[in-house]
């Protein structure tokens, strides 16, 4: 490595820490503190890359381009639907003035470009892409998706009630296409148990609410 780049930060603490500042100021804006009862972005953030690194090493993903992409992947969330871009334009320029390798930095940007969306018409082509995006949805299913949205309520400081809760779920008709667009088996069978225990929260939550678990007499 070239003497210059010696002083570079190491890559993985650094966008690590970007990404929790930016999770930040999207509290800031959102909820009003730096510091909400429920950070959503960076517990989402937080999420994602705990299964992002497991799939990498199920399909054999490159470990490096896949966590440098999902510390990365919305670090520019608040500028909206073109967040994608804006993070993949971000990461280059940030990952080139670290001591990440030069030769993979256009692929974290490919994988943050590509990681919109709920579902997919068509399957992304590049794996650690596909991987991302796998990690991305999968926490937007099942019991981390229930937590994730109260937690996101609660930080909002919107009124709860427990019939309330259940509108969760009716709000969720999208989750089906969601699980039939995971690209590796792992990560479709993972989306289909998320679905059936959400399912299932909900159904026996609502039976309890109306006492259907009571015998009758």
């Amino acid at each position: 490595m070239p003497e210059e780049d010696d002083n570079r930060p190491s890559w993985r603490p650094a966008a690590k820490e970007v990404m929790r500042r930016a999770t930040i100021a999207e509290a800031e804006r959102r909820f009003g503190t730096a510091d909400p009862i429920f950070n959503y972005r960076w517990e989402h953030v937080v999420a994602v890359h705990t299964l992002a690194m497991r799939l990498a090493r199920q399909t054999g993903a490159d470990e490096e381009i896949v966590e440098a992409a999902v510390w990365l992947h919305d670090v520019a969330k608040d500028t909206g639907d073109d967040h994608p871009q804006e993070g993949a334009a971000f990461a280059r320029d940030f990952l080139a003035g670290t001591d990440f390798p030069t030769e993979k930095i256009e692929a974290v940007a490919q994988a943050i470009e590509e990681h919109m969306g709920l579902w997919r018409d068509e399957p992304l082509d590049a794996l650690e892409s596909q991987v991302l995006w796998d990690a991305d949805k999968l926490t937007k299913l099942g019991l981390t998706a229930v937590f994730h949205w109260v937690g996101l309520r609660m930080a909002k400081d919107q009124p709860l009630t427990m019939r309330s809760l259940l509108e969760m779920r009716q709000d969720a008709e999208w989750q089906q296409k969601t699980v039939e667009s995971m690209h590796s088996e792992v990560a479709r069978q993972a989306a289909a148990e998320r679905m059936a225990a959400f399912d299932q929260l909900w159904e026996e939550l609502e039976a309890e609410l109306d006492g259907a678990d009571l015998a009758e007499e």
